[in-house]
């Protein structure tokens, strides 16, 4: 590969002069400008940007620490973070752990993968990114990343209970608070509950959502309603006849394979989704909108996340001032409402 100071001989101008055009300084004239130009299409010359960055100390890259891409959250929240880079003309490192894959969610209860975390950390700085964010597969406390990061880090989908490490988190509380009220809004008053796992997060939040509409629509809050699952599918069909014999008009489902699970129950017990009994889910899946009828539902803003995340970093690289409270940002919840959800007249 040719070298800048071959192109300045071929041309018998100074290297100056070919380093002014290739920066697009300006102050060179037209015929040299064309000149120059044409002499490194011919000799094919890639200005070596790389040395140029480690001597500036200006990589203008982010390394971005994914916990595991088969996660179904993942690859929308790298989505986000890739368009706002792009806009901005960053470049990104992806980094991924696999963790999911190796551990299963077992990682999620301790935080023994720290090493991991420390050393592609380290391998991220000896390649002089400017910035890193590291995406959570689920949303949790992350207390994976060193207090003496040297550069500006972010969580996504994540808190880390540290300002100085900024979150960006979904608002589940009100998402879940609008689902509810929906099904609220349509006259149901017994609306039972199938929740995630206890110590998730997402079911906590999710959970003081429900409630905050019940009291909002003055209806006692029952804690007979809420049954716990495990996410999966069979979960939501094993805890529906629980519900049923409660006298549920109206099913929350904390995430939409759960709501899947209480379909197919209803189903076999001759109930009929959207006339006979409601049922809501969570996350929009894929899934959901082929449901049968389609499932309402509140849809995470997964990319929201990824791209706020992004604009957060790049505001720390510029070194201003962020106020979000206690250095958290929350972003809201997107409902997708379909055919689901039946009208009740009051007293039934």
């Amino acid at each position: 590969m040719p070298t800048i100071k071959e192109i300045a001989k071929a041309c018998n101008v100074s290297v100056a002069t070919v380093s002014n055009i290739l920066n697009e300084k300006g102050g060179v004239g037209e015929k040299t400008k064309e000149k120059v130009l044409k002499v490194i299409e011919e000799m094919n010359y890639t200005p070596n940007s790389v040395a140029k960055n480690l001597k500036t100390k200006n990589t203008r890259s982010i390394g971005v620490i994914a916990e595991d891409m088969t996660v179904f959250a993942l690859p929308d929240i790298i989505d986000g973070i890739t368009e706002y880079c792009e806009k901005v003309d960053y470049q990104i490192l992806l980094v991924n752990l696999r963790l999911f894959k190796k551990f299963k969610d077992s990682y999620y209860q301790n935080d023994d993968y720290k090493v991991i975390v420390y050393k592609e950390i380290r391998k991220l700085l000896s390649k002089q990114v400017e910035g890193i964010i590291y995406v959570a597969a689920h949303e949790r406390l992350i207390n994976v990343i060193p207090d003496t990061i040297p550069i500006p880090t972010v969580v996504a989908y994540g808190f880390t209970n540290k300002p100085q490490i900024p979150s960006v988190v979904v608002l589940d509380m009100t998402g879940a608070q609008e689902l509810v009220r929906h099904l609220i809004s349509y006259g149901h008053r017994k609306i039972g509950v199938i929740a995630g796992k206890k110590d998730s997060i997402h079911t906590q939040t999710r959970l003081e959502g429900y409630q905050k509409a019940l009291f909002d629509g003055n209806i006692l809050y029952d804690p007979g309603m809420v049954v716990y699952g495990d996410w999966d599918r069979k979960s939501g069909y094993e805890n529906t006849d629980i519900l049923i014999e409660k006298g549920a008009t109206a099913i929350f489902c904390m995430n939409d394979f759960m709501a899947g699970g209480a379909y197919d129950r209803l189903d076999e017990l001759g109930l009929k989704v959207g006339e006979d009994i409601a049922v809501v889910g969570y996350d929009n899946r894929e899934m959901a909108s082929y449901e049968k009828p389609p499932l309402t539902t509140m849809g995470l803003p997964l990319h929201d996340i990824g791209y706020r995340a992004s604009e957060v970093i790049v505001r720390l690289l510029k070194k201003e001032e962020l106020h979000a409270e206690n250095g958290i940002y929350y972003i809201e919840c997107n409902p997708f409402i379909r055919k689901s959800v039946n009208r009740i007249e009051e007293g039934q």
